[in-house]
């Protein structure tokens, strides 16, 4: 991807350490169109509202887990990629991820910047993958609709 494509890949990162937030936004934001908050609820709020194509959360937060926001995320929003960001090895927080959160990765910290750009670049090209995917079925549906119909006029004839 050039410059400018990757430009226009919104990420969204969800972290309670203002130090991660910073760090995340400084390394990214040169890339990607990045939105940081540092509270779950406020980040579904401003999601509600805005686009987004990837979105990262860290699993261990004080107001809500990662897996529920990634949960609730994904109830609203499914079509945005989502990943979950954890400083811990926990085998629930895996199994919730895939199953809560319908995650598309899991990342283990400290995350360094090529493995983190290549998760993000490889959850904006499914999100594309999808949205292509789906605009091809509702192409598809309508050719299919006008044959019947044609079908259906040449029967009558």
């Amino acid at each position: 991807m050039n410059e400018r494509d990757l430009k226009s890949i919104k990420v969204v990162y969800v972290d309670d350490e203002m130090s991660n937030l910073t760090a995340f936004k400084s390394n990214f934001r040169r890339f990607y169109t990045v939105e940081t908050f540092i509270n779950p609820s406020e980040a579904l709020e401003w999601l509600d509202k805005n686009e987004a194509h990837v979105v990262i959360s860290d699993q261990r937060m004080p107001v809500m887990q990662g897996t529920e926001f990634l949960g609730i995320l994904y109830e609203k929003k499914p079509d945005i990629v989502r990943m979950l960001l954890t400083g811990y090895a926990d085998i629930k927080a895996v199994i919730d991820a895939i199953n809560v959160g319908h995650v598309f990765r899991y990342i283990t910290k400290p995350w360094h910047e090529h493995d983190m750009r290549t998760a993000i670049e490889s959850a904006y090209e499914m999100y594309r993958l999808k949205k292509e995917n789906a605009e091809l079925l509702r192409k598809l549906q309508r050719i299919n609709e006008q044959l019947e119909f044609m079908y259906r006029q040449s029967i009558l004839s």
